[in-house]
């Protein structure tokens, strides 16, 4: 299913009526029609996630099909899942691993940062079970936090990434850290002939950039975003 045959199915799971999204959304129900049956029309980035909001699901999901876990979410909108609080002196259970976090280093998602990689020894834990489940090896993997709005409303300032550095081969419309020119950036990649697409999800604010030829010898892929946790302010 494309953008627009997710938004409508999730609507009629909700049995909603155009009407009624559009009064929670805050549009009319000629704008939730003209989402619901033009894929690519644009949905300013505020309108997206209250829309995201109302349908009790992810923008992630509306955008790409897929759900950040480890959230889950129901018929009503609400949140499924629990949080467990630990510290370093909590020790790791059989089925957590810890990967390094690495707060000092910066990925933009807006214009890039230049980047010292530096591991200061902070940690965030996953289930074994969620990396296997998605054919990710541990030494491969590191989190990462960001800034930027150019990724809003699917990854607000502040947020963190998960990035598989194994995974390097372009997959259209999925996530990936890039190095471009020494700038790290965080960014979903389309290819074009003889070139690469960078698409920003605040497409308003920040285009697409299409790079060809030598240009392409600027840009590195690091390796595919896995996991994101998200933070609204």
């Amino acid at each position: 299913m494309n953008k627009s045959e997710r938004i409508r199915h999730r609507r009629k799971q909700l049995k909603l009526s155009i009407h009624e999204l559009g009064k929670r959304v805050g549009v009319s129900h000629s704008a939730i029609s003209q989402w619901e049956n033009n894929p690519n029309i644009e949905i300013k980035s505020d309108k997206f996630f209250k829309l995201a909001k109302a349908l009790g699901v992810t923008p992630a999901y509306l955008l790409t099909g897929s759900e950040n876990e480890p959230s889950q979410h129901n018929d009503k909108g609400g949140v499924l899942g629990e949080f467990e609080t630990w510290d370093s002196r909590t020790p790791l259970n059989d089925d957590d691993v810890e990967l390094p976090f690495f707060k000092e280093v910066e990925l933009s998602a807006g214009i890039g940062s230049e980047v010292v990689r530096e591991d200061n020894g902070f940690k965030l834990r996953f289930s074994k079970s969620t990396l296997k489940r998605h054919n990710i090896d541990p030494s491969n993997a590191a989190c990462v936090q960001i800034n930027g709005d150019s990724m809003e409303p699917i990854l607000p300032n502040g947020s963190t990434v998960g990035i598989d550095t194994s995974k390097t081969q372009v997959v259209d419309g999925k996530m990936y850290a890039i190095d471009h020119s020494g700038l790290l950036r965080v960014k979903v990649l389309h290819r074009v002939p003889g070139g690469l697409r960078i698409k920003s999800f605040n497409s308003d604010e920040h285009p697409d950039e299409t790079y060809k030829g030598s240009e392409l010898e600027d840009i590195k892929v690091i390796g595919k975003v896995f996991w994101s946790a998200a933070f609204y302010f």
